[in-house]
């Protein structure tokens, strides 16, 4: 049976945030909790060794894989931080558009630093990632 990598864990938010080799990237990952946080009205855990995910969700494919994720996250990785949302849609391209310097793949935004992005649309994305999981999986307790 197939066991997912990333589980959520009771591992420090703030212990891990503070391993952070680079300050800066410290200080954004202080940020980005902070927004995280008040945007989602979730608490922040840790997913596996390295992602801060808020919110959980209960998904099923018709495939029969299942898991637990969070609705949406991030990681300060040492080459970029990297931003966890629903996988891509119309309406998330086109907060992407003026989301500010990033690149983007299925379900990452990947970016250098907060300062390179509109805070207001990372919002808006947290919203929307978080809007679209529960439409998608709305069985949750």
């Amino acid at each position: 049976m197939y066991e997912p990598k990333t589980k959520e864990t009771d591992h420090s938010v703030i212990e891990f945030i503070e391993q952070v080799d680079s300050p800066k990237k410290r200080e954004d990952a202080y940020r980005l909790l902070e927004i995280f946080e008040e945007t989602s009205g979730f608490e922040a855990k840790m997913w596996g060794p390295s992602i801060i995910g808020f919110g959980t969700y209960h998904y099923r494919y018709d495939s029969g894989h299942e898991g637990d994720a969070p609705y949406v996250g991030f990681s300060p990785r040492k080459a970029k931080i990297s931003l966890y949302f629903a996988p891509g849609d119309e309406q998330r391209a086109n907060l992407l558009q003026n989301f500010g310097k990033h690149t983007a793949g299925k379900g990452c935004v990947y970016i250098n630093k907060v300062a390179d992005i509109d805070t207001e649309v990372l919002r808006q994305l947290i919203l929307e990632s978080i809007t679209f999981l529960k439409q998608t999986y709305p069985d949750q307790s």
